[in-house]
């Protein structure tokens, strides 16, 4: 009997494959399930992916239109740059070899567009990319400049604070989340490569429901990333 994960992780691949078809280019890679309520939520230890698209990508500062959604959520999301290509296809790669490879990591927001009805399958969400649509990245600061288990992240709404939240105890290790990234990818003849993003779980999320100026408080390490939607 097929496997619904590997296959709806299939179907994504096959879905992508169509995309760059008709022009697009691949940008990176989320890593799914790895923070608060969502962790496991397919099973034990599943870390499933998305992808992310170039023309999805925005420089922090970036006003996109509200109008152009149907539901949107803003997320929390620190968003790595890779440097060295992350390959897993022979056996897992070890975090310090992970954290080797990086060549910077950013604030940013991920923005979901939910698009299936609820109570959809993990198979159909994942062949739907996780409702994944893009990301906003401030820029990059050195991987070893940054305690990334002591961050605190708080949301902002038009200057309000709406959450914080601290990764310790909320968010999986970063760089055992891009190695078990590399081995799903690996699964499909796919790696990481240089200048790719990847993000890696959310900390705080919220719906955008009206015009409004959002903003992720990274704290001094990383400083802080905004999107607004008008």
């Amino acid at each position: 009997m097929p496997d619904p994960l590997k296959e709806g992780l299939r179907r994504q691949i096959e879905i992508l494959e169509g995309k760059i078809a008709g022009g697009e280019t691949l940008a990176g890679w989320k890593v799914g399930l790895t923070s608060g309520a969502s962790r496991d939520a397919m099973g034990p230890g599943f870390r499933p992916f998305g992808h992310l698209l170039a023309s999805r990508v925005f420089e922090s500062g970036a006003t996109l239109a509200l109008g152009d959604f149907d539901r949107i959520n803003v997320e929390n999301e620190v968003c790595f740059t890779v440097g060295e290509t992350i390959r897993a296809e022979r056996g897992p790669v070890p975090p310090r070899e992970v954290a080797a490879a990086i060549a910077g990591v950013s604030a940013g927001f991920e923005i979901n567009e939910p698009r299936l009805p609820a109570g959809a399958s993990a198979e159909d969400r994942l062949a739907d990319n996780l409702s994944q649509w893009g990301v906003v990245a401030a820029a990059p600061h050195p991987v070893d400049a940054v305690d990334l288990d002591g961050l605190e992240v708080t949301l902002l709404r038009d200057g309000a604070a709406v959450e914080t939240v601290a990764a310790r105890g909320h968010i999986d290790d970063h760089f055992a989340s891009i190695a078990a990234l590399a081995i799903q990818l690996g699964r499909f003849g796919l790696a990481l490569e240089p200048g790719q993003r990847v993000i890696t779980g959310a900390f705080a999320r919220r719906p955008v429901a009206a015009p409004s100026r959002w903003q992720g408080d990274f704290g001094p390490a990383l400083g802080t990333v905004e999107v607004t939607f008008a």
